[in-house]
Parts: C-alpha cells; structure tokens; sequence
C-alpha cells in the first residue's frame, strides 16, 4: 500500500511508473499488490520513479506492516 499511496500522491499512473522501470504494466501492478518480490536493485529504481529516498520509504512501509 505504500507504494500504491506514493505513486496516488504524485498523481502517477501505474503506466507511467512502470515505464520508468522498463516493465510492463501488470509487472507493476503485481508489485503494489505485493504479488511480486522487489530486488534490492529494483527497490532503488522505484524509490526513485516515485521521488522518494529509500530510507523514507522503507520507513512508510514498515509504519503500515
């Protein structure tokens, strides 16, 4: 859901992020639903598609688990 609520905030489609990390958009559909685990690699990619340091995500994530 974090990740959800960033993309929301930014007023970004699913779309659109998934074209900045050069996936399809089901492929980042699954990794909002939490279907798909992220790489470190592809956790940094996407703090910086949606604008965000990756310690101020992690720290959203771990606030809504």
């Amino acid at each position: 859901m974090a990740i959800r609520d960033r993309r929301l905030k930014l007023n970004y489609t699913q779309e659109y992020v998934a074209f900045k990390l050069n996936i399809s958009q089901n492929s980042y559909s699954k990794i909002e639903l939490g279907q798909s685990h992220l790489t470190l690699i592809r956790f940094i990619q996407l703090c910086e598609a949606l604008e965000i340091e990756q310690d101020e995500m992690l720290k959203v994530v771990m606030q809504k688990a």
